[in-house]
């Protein structure tokens, strides 16, 4: 249902417009949220770099959550990475997030992040708390809450929206009509728009917020043993035409699917549901060809990996004219 209402939504289907009437409702109910949540709003000790969407489903926002903290580290500024932990299931909160954390409790990205990062990662579906767990037990120096557009009540520094460049923002109805949590205007309003990828669609973004990304393959690591490998390198050991399956559980398997072949692989594609709970039945494809997926799925799958599972790892490659608009942005507090 979720993949279906997803194509619906980016191809177009007549079946969206008998939802708009739920979402004039969804768009009532949101600004009143919001309006309550601003009045109650707590605010930092530390910058906060918000990274969100405007969208529901994948953009690119977890790698870009990571080049923010990478970049912040290396400039020795102690980073913490709050999240709403989707997926898990913690006993209580805010939870603390380690590389080896369960992902059904600490939720798939989280992981994700805490190992790839380094960096302290505080789970809470209340952000805030999450947030001054970070600033008064952690000592943040700088707070980074992923996929925290919505969450109004955490002030934040700096926002930036992230957006597929290919999918744009669909019919540019809002949910569940269409893919937009918030209006497209809503734009107008955040620091930066980060398109990831060939910008395919006209949207009225002032010229100085937007910035092209890039997602970019770094290497591919073996589930049990972590030998890493380029792409190029893996693709000599794996010559083609021998395929892969591709196994992705993203907003956007698609995309996934299409930087592989883009790499030179040829795939058996399996697309899942995001943030799917994978079992080793799920993956059971009944032969010894080689499995490829996403790092956010492989941190579900490293308990029952078998020896030709792989992980490819990417990261987001922004222009210096970024960093340098964002340097500008968060210097009023002393970072």
């Amino acid at each position: 249902m979720q993949r279906w209402l997803s194509e619906a939504w980016y191809n177009g289907s007549w079946f969206c417009r008998l939802l708009l009437p739920l979402s004039g409702l969804y768009h009532l109910l949101a600004q009143r949220q919001r309006t309550a949540l601003l009045r109650a709003r707590w605010q930092a000790g530390v910058p906060v770099i918000v990274v969100g969407n405007i969208t529901a489903g994948g953009t690119g926002k977890t790698p870009v959550c990571l080049a923010l903290a990478q970049h912040f580290t290396a400039q020795g500024k102690r980073v913490v990475l709050v999240s709403r932990g989707y997926g898990g299931h913690a006993a209580h909160y805010p939870l603390v997030v380690t590389a080896d954390s369960d992902p059904a409790e600490a939720g798939d990205e989280a992981v994700l992040l805490a190992r790839q990062s380094g960096c302290p990662v505080v789970v809470d579906p209340q952000r805030v708390r999450a947030a001054q767990l970070a600033e008064q037990q952690l000592q943040a120096q700088l707070i980074i809450s992923d996929d925290g557009l919505q969450h109004y009540a955490l002030a934040r520094t700096v926002e930036i929206a992230v957006i597929d460049g290919k999918r744009g923002v669909g019919n540019g109805w809002l949910l569940p009509a269409g893919p937009l949590r918030e209006p497209v205007s809503r734009l107008q309003t955040v620091d930066f728009v980060l398109v990831n990828g060939p910008w395919q669609q006209a949207l009225a973004v002032p010229a100085g917020k937007q910035v092209t990304m890039q997602l970019q393959a770094k290497d591919l690591v073996n589930l049990q043993t972590g030998e890493r490998l380029s792409p190029a390198l893996w693709l000599q050991r794996h010559p083609a035409p021998k395929p892969v399956h591709a196994v992705a559980g993203i907003g956007n398997p698609a995309r996934f699917f299409t930087s592989l072949q883009q790499l030179g692989f040829v795939i058996m594609p399996h697309a899942f549901a995001d943030h799917h709970a994978y079992r080793a039945s799920d993956l059971a494809f009944g032969d010894a060809v080689p499995v490829v997926m996403t790092a956010k799925d492989a941190v579900k799958c490293r308990r029952f990996a078998q020896a030709h599972w792989w992980a490819l790892e990417v990261e987001a490659e922004l222009p210096a004219g970024f960093w340098a608009s964002l340097a500008v942005k968060i210097s009023a507090q002393g970072l």
